[in-house]
């Protein structure tokens, strides 16, 4: 059996981020992400774990966003956190 965990998004919906989007714009597009820093609120990140049971291997994928002034300024990692293959 396969385990799922985190935040799946699609390349599709990741493509619609736009620099300069307010924070609420981002979380009513992606929804909440899987960490804040609570030291580093202008840095959100987006993991998706795959784990498989058949041979115990793990995928994972991240994406960072990082904030100023409320707004969105820098998008780095994966862009698809949907397909463990992708």
């Amino acid at each position: 059996m396969d385990i799922l965990q985190g935040n799946r998004i699609s390349a599709e919906t990741i493509d619609q981020l736009e620099l300069s989007m307010s924070r609420r714009q981002v979380e009513f597009l992606l929804g909440k992400p899987a960490i804040v820093d609570l030291y580093h609120p202008d840095t959100w990140y987006y993991v998706y774990y795959v784990r498989s049971g058949d041979d115990f291997s793990k995928t994972r994928k991240s994406m960072k966003l990082q904030f100023e002034n409320d707004l969105l300024t820098e998008i780095t990692g994966d862009r698809d956190l949907s397909n463990p293959d992708s």
